[in-house]
C-alpha cells in the first residue's frame, strides 16, 4: 500500500462507521415499503390490491436473497472494498429510481433489482468489520455493526410520519438514496481492503503492511477448500457444501431461516396481533419502536456475552430466551407490563440472528467467510418471506392471538436446537 501512516490511521477509524451505515440501509429497507403501501393502496394512487401489496413487499426480499448469495460469494473473489462500494452504489441508484416508478409492476422490478445490491451489503460489511476487529472481539464487532440495522428501521419509521403526509411517498425513496452521495465518496477515499482477504489471495506483502498499520493478526487461510474454489462465485459457494463445511452450512441455513422468520414476522404483524388481543396500544409505530429499541440494547449485551462464552453458546441462549419471551407475550398484561415484555422480546429475538452471523464469521476462514455470511443471509431471507405469510394466515383464520406467539416460540426453540448441532472450528493466525 502506498498511503501514508496518517492516512492509514484515519482509514482505520472509518471501517466500522462506514460498514455501520451500509447496514443501516438494510434497516431502511426493512420498513420503507410498509410505510408507503397504505398510500399506494389508495384509489388516487395505484389502488394496490392484496395481491399487489404482497408482490411489492416480497419481491424485494427475493432480490435480497439472490444478492446475498451471489455478492457474498463475489466478495471472496474481488475483495471486501470493491463489493461493498458496488453494492451500496447499485442499491442507492435503484432505490432512487423507485421514486419515479409509474405503477406497481415497474416499482416491483426496481425493488427486486435494488434488493440484489442491498443483499450484498450485510455479508460484506460483517466480514469486513470482523477482519478489522481485535482478536477475541468478533462477537462484539458483529453485534455493534448490526445496531445500524435497527437504527435504520427506527429512523425510517419516524421519518415516514413527517415526510409522507407533507412531501409524498416518493420522497421516502429519495431520502433512502441520499446517504450514498456522502457514503460512496467516503468509502472510495477511506475504506481499506481487508488484510485477511489479501493474505488469502496471495498478496502477502500488502496484507502484512495493512496488518502492521492497523494492529491486526493475519489469519491463516489454510482450510479444507476444494481445488476449484476461488475460480467463480458459484465455485466458492459450492465449497460450503464440501466435506469439512457441510454440517455447519446446513445448520447455519436452518438457524438463519428461523432467525429471520422471527425478525420479519414480528416487524410485520406484532401490532396487528396485539390489537386482536384487545390492547389499546395507540400508534403501532410506537409499539414497533419499543421492539427495535430492545433490539439495539440486546445487541450490545449479546456481543459481550459472545466474546466471553463463544457465539455458538450465546446464540443458543438467545434463541432459547426468545422462545420464552415470545410465549409469555400470549399472556394479557397491563399496558406497562406488555411494553416491558416487548422490549425484552426485542432484546433476544433480533440478537439471536445476529449471533448466527457472529458464529459464521468466527468459524470460517477468510477465503470463504463472506460467501458463508451470504449463505446465512440468503437462507434467512427465505424465512423473512415465510414469516409474514404464516402470521398472515393465522390472522386470517382469527387465531393470531395467542397462536401467533406460540408459533414464534416454537420457531425460537427450533433455532436453539439447530445451532446446538453446529461444530466450532478453531481458526489459526498466520506466522509472519
Amino acid at each position: 500500500m502506498h498511503t501514508s501512516s496518517g492516512t492509514a490511521a484515519r482509514a482505520t477509524g472509518w471501517v466500522a462507521p462506514l460498514c455501520w451505515i451500509a447496514v443501516l440501509l438494510d434497516g431502511f429497507d426493512l420498513v420503507v415499503v410498509g410505510t408507503v403501501v397504505p398510500v399506494l393502496q389508495q384509489p388516487d394512487e395505484w389502488a394496490l390490491t392484496g395481491a399487489g401489496t404482497t408482490f411489492v413487499i416480497t419481491i424485494g426480499l427475493v432480490g435480497m436473497m439472490i444478492g446475498a448469495l451471489t455478492v457474498g460469494a463475489l466478495t471472496d473473489l474481488v475483495g471486501r472494498r470493491k463489493s461493498l462500494i458496488g453494492a451500496v452504489t447499485f442499491f442507492s441508484l435503484l432505490t432512487l429510481a423507485c421514486a419515479f416508478a409509474p405503477n406497481e409492476v415497474v416499482f416491483g422490478i426496481l425493488r427486486f433489482l435494488a434488493g440484489l445490491g442491498l443483499g450484498g451489503c450485510l455479508p460484506t460489511a460483517i466480514a469486513m468489520v470482523n477482519e478489522f476487529s481485535r482478536s477475541g472481539r468478533s462477537g462484539r464487532a458483529t453485534t455493534t455493526v448490526m445496531t445500524g440495522y435497527h437504527v435504520g428501521a427506527v429512523t425510517t419509521a419516524a421519518l415516514a410520519i413527517v415526510v409522507i403526509p407533507k412531501l409524498g411517498w416518493e420522497w421516502m425513496f429519495v431520502l433512502g438514496a441520499l446517504p450514498a452521495v456522502v457514503l460512496v465518496p467516503l468509502m472510495l477515499r477511506s475504506l481499506p481492503e481487508s488484510a485477511a482477504y489479501l493474505v488469502a489471495h496471495g498478496r502477502r506483502a500488502e496484507a502484512e503492511e495493512v496488518a502492521r498499520r492497523y494492529g491486526l493478526e493475519l489469519e491463516d487461510p489454510a482450510a479444507p477448500v476444494a481445488s476449484h474454489a476461488g475460480e467463480t462465485a458459484g465455485a466458492t459457494l459450492k465449497t460450503l457444501f464440501a466435506a469439512g463445511y457441510l454440517r455447519n452450512t446446513v445448520v447455519i441455513g436452518v438457524t438463519s431461516f428461523m432467525g429471520l422468520l422471527l425478525v420479519y414476522g414480528l416487524n410485520s404483524w406484532l401490532p396487528t396481533i396485539m390489537r386482536e388481543a384487545d390492547y389499546e396500544l395507540g400508534d403501532a409505530l410506537a409499539f414497533l419502536l419499543v421492539l427495535n429499541l430492545g433490539a439495539i440494547a440486546g445487541l450490545f449485551v449479546a456481543g459481550k456475552v459472545a466474546d466471553r462464552i463463544g457465539a455458538r453458546a450465546a446464540g443458543i441462549g438467545w434463541f432459547g430466551g426468545a422462545a420464552v419471551f415470545l410465549a409469555l407475550l400470549s399472556i394479557r398484561l397491563p399496558i406497562g407490563g406488555i411494553y416491558v415484555m416487548v422490549f425484552l422480546t426485542g432484546c433476544f429475538v433480533f440478537s439471536a440472528q445476529v449471533l448466527v452471523y457472529a458464529f459464521v464469521s468466527a468459524n470460517h476462514p477468510p477465503q470463504v467467510r463472506a460467501t458463508a455470511l451470504g449463505w446465512s443471509a440468503g437462507a434467512g431471507r427465505i424465512g423473512a418471506i415465510v414469516g409474514p405469510v404464516i402470521t398472515g394466515a393465522l390472522f386470517a383464520a382469527g387465531i393470531a392471538f395467542p397462536w401467533g406467539f406460540y408459533v414464534f416460540a416454537v420457531v425460537g426453540a427450533l433455532g436453539a436446537a439447530s445451532l446446538a448441532v453446529a461444530r466450532t472450528v478453531r481458526l489459526r493466525t498466520a506466522t509472519r
